[in-house]
């Protein structure tokens, strides 16, 4: 099956406030990092987050910035952590204890 849809993926930012997908279509040679910037000129509000210094991935895994993503992925951008989650669990421990 071949059509225009075959191009296409999806760029997704997640923040504790608001979460956003959207879909970007792919031209030869983008890479991640193309595609995220793509999909900021698009209308993906960043957040006031830094996007060109942030990790990427690919259904969950975290790829370079030069990789060349395939029709149908899921590209996603990994913001910082609010908390660390083992200092969360030892805090989360602690009170339980007393």
């Amino acid at each position: 099956m071949s059509g225009q849809s075959d191009n296409i993926v999806s760029v997704v930012l997640a923040t504790p406030k608001l979460q956003q997908e959207l879909e970007i279509r792919l031209v030869a040679s983008m890479t991640v990092r193309d595609v995220v910037q793509l999909a900021i000129e698009c209308g993906l509000d960043d957040q006031g987050l830094d996007v060109a210094q942030l990790a990427l991935g690919v259904y969950g895994q975290r790829v370079a910035d030069d990789y060349q993503p395939q029709p149908g992925d899921r590209i996603e951008i990994y913001r910082p952590l609010q908390q660390d989650p083992m200092e969360l669990r030892r805090q989360q421990a602690a009170s339980q204890g007393k």
